[in-house]
Order: C-alpha cells, then sequence, then structure tokens
C-alpha cells in the first residue's frame, strides 16, 4: 500500500486539491499583505508582524473553537472557514483600508485556520479509516503544504512583479473560494459527531482538559510540538545568517528544509510499512534537532544548505506520531484534539522563531542555532521519556453531554 492507494479515493482527491488551492492562497496572500502594509507605513517591523499575525492567533483559535470541528458537520466547517477566508482576503484589497483593519483581518484568517486544519484532519479519517490511509493521508496534506510554500513564494513574487499588491489579494479570493467549491462539490456530507453538546466554549475548554489529563495523549501532543519548536531556529535566522551572501543563496537556504520534509515524508511513505514508521519515529524525532549543532563551525552556504535538507528529513518522525495519536484519541474528541494539535504546533513555532530572534540580539547567529540544537536535544529527550512511559495507555471516551 502506498500513496497510490490514498489518491484512489475519490473524496481525498478534492480535499487535496482543495488543499492545495489554499496554501497558495494563504501563502500568496501573506506576501501580498506583507508588501502591502510596508508600502502604506514604510515600517518593516509592521511589514514582519504580518507573518507573525499568521501563527500567534493560532493558540487562541484552537482552544476557544476547538469544539467546532466536533459540534458541527465537517463539510459545512470547512466550507464555512474557506468562505470566511476569501471575505477578509477581499476586504484587505478594498482601497483605503487602514493598516489597523488589515492587521484585524489577518488575525481573523489566523484564528480560522486552526479549526479548519483541525477538521480536515479529522475528517481525513472518515474518508480514509483510522488506519494505513489515514497516516499517509495526512503525509501527503503535509507535503501538500510544504510543497506551496516552495510555490506561494514564487507564484507570489511573480505575480507582485506584474499587478499591485490588492490586485494579488483579489487572486487569492478566487483560490479559497474554489477550495470551497471543491469542498462542497467532492466531499460527502456527514453529520456532526457525538458528544458535542453544549455551549461552544464550555466544550472546547472541556475537551481540551479531556485531552490534557489522559498520560498517553498528553505525551504525544508534546511530542508533536516540542520538536518543531527548536526545528525552525535555523529557518528564523537565516536571513541574517546569510548576510554578505550572495542573494541567490538565501532563497536556496530558504528551501533547503522544505525540500528535505518533502523527500523523507515521500520516501517514509513509499517504502516504509506502519511498523517501520513506528520504529523509526521516536530515533527521528530525536535527530532532528542534530544537524543545528553543526552551525557552531559556522559553515559556508553549501554545507549551510545540506543542514537544512538534513533539519528537514527530521519531519518524517510526524507519520509515525499520526497512527499512534489517532489510535488514543476517541472518535468523540478527534476534531478537538486535531485542532489543538494544530494550533499547539503553530504557536510552538512562533515561540521558537521569537525566541531566537531574541537570542540573536544578543549572541552571534551561529551560536544562537547551535545552542538551540542543543536545547532541542535535551527537551526532546524529556519528551521521548514520557511517551515511552505512555505507552499501553488510552483514554476513555468522554460521556455524551
Amino acid at each position: 500500500m502506498g500513496y497510490r492507494a490514498v489518491f484512489a479515493v475519490r473524496e481525498f482527491r478534492a480535499v487535496f486539491a482543495a488543499h492545495a488551492l489554499s496554501t497558495l492562497g494563504v501563502v500568496v496572500a501573506e506576501i501580498a499583505l506583507s508588501v502591502l502594509v510596508y508600502g502604506i507605513t514604510g515600517s518593516p517591523l509592521l511589514s514582519a508582524l504580518t507573518y507573525a499575525l499568521g501563527l500567534l492567533p493560532y493558540a487562541l483559535g484552537g482552544t476557544l473553537l476547538s469544539s467546532v470541528a466536533d459540534r458541527y458537520p465537517a463539510r459545512r466547517v470547512l466550507v464555512v472557514c474557506d468562505l470566511i477566508c476569501a471575505a477578509c482576503a477581499l476586504a484587505m484589497a478594498a482601497p483605503g483600508v487602514p493598516v489597523v483593519a488589515l492587521l484585524t483581518l489577518r488575525v481573523v484568517t489566523a484564528a480560522v485556520a486552526p479549526v479548519f486544519q483541525g477538521t480536515r484532519a479529522a475528517t481525513l479519517g472518515d474518508i480514509l479509516g483510522e488506519g494505513e490511509l489515514f497516516v499517509l493521508g495526512r503525509s501527503v496534506i503535509r507535503i501538500v503544504g510544504q510543497s506551496g510554500q516552495l510555490v506561494g513564494f514564487g507564484m507570489g513574487g511573480l505575480l507582485l512583479g506584474i499587478a499591485s499588491a490588492r490586485a494579488v489579494l483579489v487572486v487569492t479570493v478566487v483560490t479559497f473560494l474554489g477550495s470551497a467549491l471543491l469542498l462542497r462539490l467532492g466531499t460527502l456530507a456527514r453529520p456532526a459527531g457525538p458528544g458535542s453538546g453544549g455551549t461552544l466554549l464550555r466544550s472546547s475548554l472541556s475537551g481540551l482538559r479531556l485531552l490534557f489529563a489522559d498520560r498517553r495523549i498528553r505525551a504525544l501532543l508534546l511530542l508533536s510540538w516540542v520538536p518543531p519548536t527548536f526545528v525552525v531556529v535555523s529557518e528564523a535566522l537565516m536571513t541574517p545568517y546569510a548576510k554578505g551572501l550572495a542573494p541567490g543563496w538565501l532563497g536556496l537556504l530558504m528551501c533547503g528544509m522544505p525540500i528535505g520534509a518533502i523527500l523523507s515524508q515521500s520516501l517514509a511513505g513509499s517504502l516504509l510499512g506502519p511498523r517501520g514508521r513506528a520504529r523509526l519515529t521516536l530515533p527521528v524525532a530525536l535527530l532532528s534537532s542534530v544537524p543545528a549543532l553543526g552551525y557552531f563551525f559556522e559553515p559556508g552556504p553549501g554545507w549551510a544548505l545540506l543542514l537544512q535538507v538534513m533539519t528537514g528529513f527530521g519531519i518524517a518522525y510526524t507519520l509515525g506520531l499520526d497512527q499512534w495519536f489517532v489510535a488514543a484519541v476517541p472518535e468523540e474528541l478527534r476534531g478537538r484534539a486535531m485542532t489543538v494539535m494544530t494550533a499547539g504546533l503553530m504557536t510552538a513555532q512562533g515561540l521558537g522563531m521569537a525566541l531566537a530572534g531574541l537570542a540573536a540580539e544578543f549572541f552571534p547567529v551561529h551560536q544562537v542555532i547551535s545552542g538551540g540544537g542543543a536545547v532541542g536535544l535535551v527537551c526532546v529527550l524529556a519528551v521521548l521519556h514520557l511517551v515511552r512511559r505512555s505507552e499501553g495507555r488510552a483514554l476513555s471516551p468522554p460521556a455524551a453531554r
């Protein structure tokens, strides 16, 4: 069984195409909004804030809105989220919109993102089942996300070379609407899951308590969040590290990690079965922090590119993690669990980037990157200990409310 079996499922093909469109829309919109804000204000800080605001609201949306994924039919949630993003992008493109409103609209789309991604991850269980196909389907979604960054940055740069930032934002409206149409026509209408009563906030917080009260799920959530917190350090500091190099090197170095992630997940999904991926999960999670240690020697651009690709290879541990996570979480909590996992991941990456930038204000960049790798090794070792201790434990399904 491999990726071909995943694409044989008609509904998954619709989800795949919709994800590709919405990913391009998100990446291109980020670039266009950054250019638009910088053009209005001339402020590098506010321009950079448009990217940061894409990560910070994940914690809010994932905590307070997580039960949306279980409370309402999945197809409806996905379509409405796409329509909200399309409406926000269209409002951003309107002439004369003040910067405060632009940044507020960015926060809205970022708060919606974990709900959309958690619901999509949960509905993959309905479309593909909870076994091998689910793991491979999640892998494909991640590969599309990494590929979308490469294609989206290139497409955004090309579009901004021939059109204004506001016109490019209108293009992203089309991608979100296309994604909504594919999901509406290409997936089946399924009822909301059981146990999703009560108020939205109460249901979200109750699900959060249940997830963190279970030792196994708590350990797997930490395994999902901790390695990426340190993996992103080198990426976050690549611009100052590449200072003084030929301009083309920065682009190549930024592509290194996505390329490694795409290659490793494609190979692991194609060549390894569930047992092989499970055996490699913990070692690969630990090794994801090792390449950063090489920055202690201030490598040249060629060696730095190799280190970035090797860092990206560490993302392959998530295939085994996915099969453990879906086995540990009851169906009644799957949507909330996937939303919380996604929100925590993005928040952890944003925190890692922020701390790396702060540390680089006081220490040389290459030392911060290598130091992040060393701290990452220690933290990941602690998480692996928790994961091993939690083996064999599972959360009992919650009583229907």
